[in-house]
Protein backbone atom coordinates (compact mmCIF):
# COMPACT_ATOMS: atom_id res chain seq x y z
CA UNK A 1 0.00 0.00 0.00
CA UNK A 2 1.36 3.48 -0.73
CA UNK A 3 2.28 5.14 2.20
CA UNK A 4 3.10 8.53 1.35
CA UNK A 5 2.24 11.99 2.46
CA UNK A 6 -1.38 11.67 1.46
CA UNK A 7 -2.15 8.18 3.18
CA UNK A 8 -6.12 8.03 3.34
CA UNK A 9 -6.60 5.18 5.50
CA UNK A 10 -7.83 6.02 9.27
CA UNK A 11 -5.05 5.67 12.27
CA UNK A 12 -6.73 2.86 14.00
CA UNK A 13 -6.98 3.23 17.47
CA UNK A 14 -6.30 0.30 19.88
CA UNK A 15 -9.04 -0.26 22.31
CA UNK A 16 -8.59 -0.11 26.31
CA UNK A 17 -8.77 -3.31 28.41
CA UNK A 18 -12.09 -1.62 30.18
CA UNK A 19 -13.25 -0.55 26.42
CA UNK A 20 -16.71 -2.45 26.23
CA UNK A 21 -17.47 -3.36 22.17
CA UNK A 22 -21.26 -3.33 23.19
CA UNK A 23 -23.26 -1.29 25.78
CA UNK A 24 -26.26 -1.62 26.88
CA UNK A 25 -28.41 1.84 27.40
CA UNK A 26 -32.27 1.81 27.30
CA UNK A 27 -33.04 -1.68 26.84
CA UNK A 28 -31.19 -1.26 24.01
CA UNK A 29 -27.75 -2.49 22.83
CA UNK A 30 -25.29 0.08 21.14
CA UNK A 31 -21.91 -0.35 19.54
CA UNK A 32 -19.29 0.63 21.99
CA UNK A 33 -17.71 2.01 18.91
CA UNK A 34 -19.63 4.78 17.73
CA UNK A 35 -19.60 8.81 18.96
CA UNK A 36 -22.10 9.17 21.89
CA UNK A 37 -24.70 11.17 20.47
CA UNK A 38 -24.59 8.60 17.21
CA UNK A 39 -25.42 5.77 19.39
CA UNK A 40 -27.99 7.34 21.22
CA UNK A 41 -29.67 7.72 17.89
CA UNK A 42 -30.15 4.50 17.68
CA UNK A 43 -32.31 4.10 20.07
CA UNK A 44 -36.12 3.72 19.58
CA UNK A 45 -37.82 7.35 20.49
CA UNK A 46 -34.26 9.25 20.49
CA UNK A 47 -33.66 12.03 17.85
CA UNK A 48 -30.78 14.41 16.92
CA UNK A 49 -32.23 17.28 18.69
CA UNK A 50 -33.07 15.03 21.69
CA UNK A 51 -29.43 13.39 21.83
CA UNK A 52 -28.20 16.70 21.70
CA UNK A 53 -30.23 17.63 24.66
CA UNK A 54 -28.86 14.56 26.90
CA UNK A 55 -25.65 14.98 25.97
CA UNK A 56 -25.56 18.94 27.04
CA UNK A 57 -27.51 18.07 30.12
CA UNK A 58 -24.88 15.16 31.24
CA UNK A 59 -22.38 17.12 30.80
CA UNK A 60 -21.12 14.56 28.53
CA UNK A 61 -17.98 15.25 25.22
CA UNK A 62 -20.40 14.12 22.28
CA UNK A 63 -17.96 12.61 20.55
CA UNK A 64 -16.54 10.77 23.07
CA UNK A 65 -16.75 6.90 21.79
CA UNK A 66 -19.44 5.02 23.86
CA UNK A 67 -17.57 1.96 24.77
CA UNK A 68 -14.51 4.05 26.38
CA UNK A 69 -17.24 5.69 28.63
CA UNK A 70 -17.21 4.57 32.74
CA UNK A 71 -20.60 3.00 34.11
CA UNK A 72 -20.72 6.01 36.05
CA UNK A 73 -21.37 8.13 33.02
CA UNK A 74 -23.48 5.70 30.80
CA UNK A 75 -25.98 6.00 34.65
CA UNK A 76 -25.86 9.43 34.17
CA UNK A 77 -27.11 9.20 30.55
CA UNK A 78 -29.81 6.39 31.56
CA UNK A 79 -30.85 9.22 34.27
CA UNK A 80 -31.34 11.98 32.18
CA UNK A 81 -33.36 10.00 29.74
CA UNK A 82 -35.54 8.76 32.19
CA UNK A 83 -36.07 12.35 34.04
CA UNK A 84 -36.29 13.97 30.39
CA UNK A 85 -40.05 15.49 31.49
CA UNK A 86 -38.26 17.59 33.87
CA UNK A 87 -35.11 18.53 32.84
CA UNK A 88 -36.53 19.48 29.43
CA UNK A 89 -38.80 22.10 28.05
CA UNK A 90 -42.02 20.21 26.53
CA UNK A 91 -41.61 20.60 23.12
CA UNK A 92 -38.35 18.31 23.01
CA UNK A 93 -40.44 15.67 24.35
CA UNK A 94 -42.30 13.01 21.91
CA UNK A 95 -45.46 12.80 24.48
CA UNK A 96 -47.50 15.50 25.44
CA UNK A 97 -50.23 16.16 27.48
CA UNK A 98 -51.07 12.24 27.97
CA UNK A 99 -54.83 11.60 27.29
CA UNK A 100 -55.15 9.52 30.70
CA UNK A 101 -53.08 11.86 33.26
CA UNK A 102 -52.70 14.97 31.16
CA UNK A 103 -49.11 14.87 31.81
CA UNK A 104 -46.07 15.23 29.68
CA UNK A 105 -43.44 12.29 29.31
CA UNK A 106 -40.66 11.00 26.40
CA UNK A 107 -41.38 7.22 25.69
CA UNK A 108 -38.37 5.41 24.46
CA UNK A 109 -37.55 1.42 22.78
CA UNK A 110 -40.65 -0.74 23.79
CA UNK A 111 -42.45 1.61 25.80
CA UNK A 112 -43.17 4.28 22.83
CA UNK A 113 -43.90 1.46 20.56
CA UNK A 114 -46.59 0.47 23.52
CA UNK A 115 -48.03 3.53 23.61
CA UNK A 116 -48.48 4.19 19.80
CA UNK A 117 -50.34 0.29 19.59
CA UNK A 118 -52.70 1.62 22.25
CA UNK A 119 -53.41 5.15 20.62
CA UNK A 120 -54.33 3.68 17.41
CA UNK A 121 -56.87 1.19 19.42
CA UNK A 122 -57.97 3.80 21.12
CA UNK A 123 -58.65 5.96 17.77
CA UNK A 124 -59.96 2.73 16.55
CA UNK A 125 -62.60 2.14 19.88
CA UNK A 126 -64.38 5.42 19.75
CA UNK A 127 -64.54 5.11 15.96
CA UNK A 128 -62.83 8.50 15.41
CA UNK A 129 -61.73 9.48 11.43
CA UNK A 130 -58.42 8.27 12.10
CA UNK A 131 -59.85 5.37 14.04
CA UNK A 132 -61.69 4.15 11.14
CA UNK A 133 -59.22 5.05 8.40
CA UNK A 134 -56.33 2.65 10.58
CA UNK A 135 -59.62 -0.12 10.52
CA UNK A 136 -59.43 -0.31 6.80
CA UNK A 137 -55.68 0.00 6.61
CA UNK A 138 -56.44 2.95 4.09
CA UNK A 139 -54.15 6.18 4.31
CA UNK A 140 -54.87 8.08 7.79
CA UNK A 141 -53.12 11.91 6.78
CA UNK A 142 -55.12 12.57 3.44
CA UNK A 143 -53.10 10.67 0.92
CA UNK A 144 -55.13 10.30 -2.26
CA UNK A 145 -55.56 6.77 -3.13
CA UNK A 146 -56.33 6.72 -6.73
CA UNK A 147 -53.16 5.23 -7.75
CA UNK A 148 -51.51 4.37 -4.45
CA UNK A 149 -52.34 2.30 -1.59
CA UNK A 150 -53.94 -0.74 -3.44
CA UNK A 151 -55.17 -4.00 -1.63
CA UNK A 152 -53.72 -6.59 -4.71
CA UNK A 153 -51.08 -4.36 -5.67
CA UNK A 154 -49.18 -6.82 -7.58
CA UNK A 155 -51.27 -9.78 -7.57
CA UNK A 156 -53.68 -8.43 -10.89
CA UNK A 157 -51.89 -9.43 -13.93
CA UNK A 158 -54.08 -6.93 -16.14
CA UNK A 159 -56.05 -7.38 -19.45
CA UNK A 160 -54.94 -10.22 -21.11
CA UNK A 161 -54.89 -10.12 -24.83
CA UNK A 162 -56.89 -12.01 -26.86
CA UNK A 163 -55.34 -14.26 -29.49
CA UNK A 164 -55.67 -13.47 -33.09
CA UNK A 165 -58.55 -15.12 -35.29
CA UNK A 166 -57.71 -15.82 -38.71
CA UNK A 167 -59.61 -14.18 -41.42
CA UNK A 168 -61.87 -16.61 -43.69
CA UNK A 169 -60.95 -15.85 -47.04
CA UNK A 170 -63.57 -13.94 -49.21
CA UNK A 171 -64.89 -15.64 -52.33
CA UNK A 172 -65.73 -13.29 -55.03
CA UNK A 173 -68.69 -13.58 -55.78
CA UNK A 174 -69.30 -11.00 -58.15
CA UNK A 175 -67.53 -12.46 -61.38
Amino acid sequence: MFSGPFNMEKPTEKPGEDFKHIVRISNADLDGNKKLIDSLRKIKGISFTFANAVCDASQLEKTKRLGDMSDSDIKKVEEVIKTAHSKFPQWLLNRRKNIEDNSSVHLVTTDLSYAQENDVRQMQKIKSYRGVRHMSNSPVRGQRTRSNFRKNKGKVLGVAKSKAVPKKPQDDKKK
